[in-house]
């Protein structure tokens, strides 16, 4: 497993939990400290699972390679960055390692999300018999899974798909990112997306939104964005006429993020600035991502679980034929975050990321999930995934008559 994050820690401690299944399991990351310390925590916790560990910059095609061909790994669970999945899936290539990762890949200087860089490995897995999983958190992931498992058993066409995405959990802070600071406010800014009548219908940022009621919590402000599984499901569900995806933010939320791109600290771009030397002997012109140093004045998502409260409600609300007939349903997980946090050390957003990472791991080395080629997890026998949620800490729930968003 490359990434040493909150999803790492999560997914590290489910792997853990089933010796009888990973039975050799190593922790990269970029500074191997940080491995050393999760491992610290698994055993703490009581799993004794041995556990090796190194440093390795996943940027590097070479130090993967010299990685991959020391430790051997059947498969690679990429849990880094998104800027990175694509050196990472060059040395699997390279070492013959099957591959799988939570998010599709994104270049580091522009805020584009889409598979196609991705999908363009396909043949050379297919040729090498190697498989890669792609996507295989909980959005994108488990709404994917969601929505196999509604196809397979309830709907002959699904017409109208809505992923809704709740958290209404409060970490007690005045300003704090759920995952990577980075990775969430470039997410969020970026312009919306939505697929309707057989084509992609673009808005401006968090132009379209509505209050929508959640099991458990109540009607939340939603924001329609662009998340990379809609790309995936309208191709491999063709009936698809409209797909979109609906996500919660407070209002005081919103409003810091209105601040942060007013005065520039939402750029990806470098900027040159004159910063003193530690010795005080002068000065030194640096530069800088003001992204990037945002990021490093934030809380660490991984700090938030101890004071976390509430919980997140996650799934997907769907209509469609059933032998003829109009058929609606909604399957959807909640996760409270002192759970999370009770069993991992984590708050649910990396908890719901991290378990279904596990579970796709667990899926492929079992047999169950393991096809030459690059896959999104909605080409899978969705069965097993279902099963193994309720096993393993994110029990879904449905509904065969719930409310739909117009």
């Amino acid at each position: 497993m490359i990434g040493a994050g909150g999803v790492a820690t999560v997914a590290a401690f489910k792997i853990a939990q089933n010796r009888d299944v990973f039975t050799e399991f190593m922790i990269a990351s970029r500074r191997k400290e940080k491995c050393d310390k999760l491992v610290e925590a698994i055993h703490k916790a009581g799993y004794d699972m041995p556990i090796q560990t190194a440093a390795v910059d996943a940027d590097d095609v070479e130090q993967l390679k010299v990685l991959f061909n020391d430790f051997k790994p059947e498969l690679c669970i990429n849990l880094a960055l998104p800027y990175q999945d694509l050196t990472i899936m060059d040395a699997c290539l390279e070492c013959g390692v099957n591959y799988m990762d939570t998010a599709n890949y994104e270049p580091k200087d522009e805020a584009h999300f889409e598979y196609s860089w991705q999908w363009a490995y396909r043949e050379r897995f297919e040729k090498a018999g190697l498989t890669a999983i792609l996507g295989c958190g909980f959005d994108p992931g488990v709404t994917s899974i969601f929505t196999a498992y509604a196809a397979k058993h309830y709907f002959d066409e699904i017409h109208y798909l809505d992923i809704v995405d709740c958290n209404a959990g409060n970490h007690h802070k005045a300003f704090a990112t759920n995952f990577n600071p980075e990775i969430n406010i470039r997410e969020i800014t970026q312009k919306g997306l939505y697929y309707e009548n057989g084509k992609y219908i673009e808005t401006e940022p968090m132009e379209i939104h509505k209050p929508l009621n959640y099991p458990g919590i109540g009607p939340k402000e939603s924001y329609l964005l662009h998340h990379e599984e809609i790309e995936s499901l309208v191709i491999n569900y063709p009936t698809i006429k409209r797909a979109r995806f609906w996500m919660t933010f407070g209002e005081a939320y919103l409003k810091h993020i209105e601040v942060i791109q007013n005065i520039g600290m939402d750029r990806i771009d470098e900027v040159k600035y004159e910063a003193p030397l530690a010795d005080g002997t002068g000065t030194a012109k640096v530069k800088i991502v003001p992204l990037q140093f945002l990021k490093a004045v934030l809380p660490n998502p991984q700090d938030l679980g101890e004071n976390y409260d509430g919980e997140t409600s996650i799934g997907c609300r769907i209509r469609g034929l059933k032998d003829g007939k109009e058929q609606t349903y909604y399957v959807y997980n909640n996760c409270k975050h002192q759970d999370a946090y009770n069993e991992t050390g984590m708050q649910g957003v990396s908890y719901t990321t991290g378990v279904p990472a596990m579970i796709g791991a667990m899926m492929f080395c079992k047999g169950i999930w393991k096809k030459p080629g690059v896959h999104n997890v909605e080409e899978f026998d969705p069965d097993p995934f279902m099963d193994a949620l309720n096993r393993w800490g994110l029990p879904w729930q449905e509904s065969h008559d719930p409310v739909l968003v117009d």
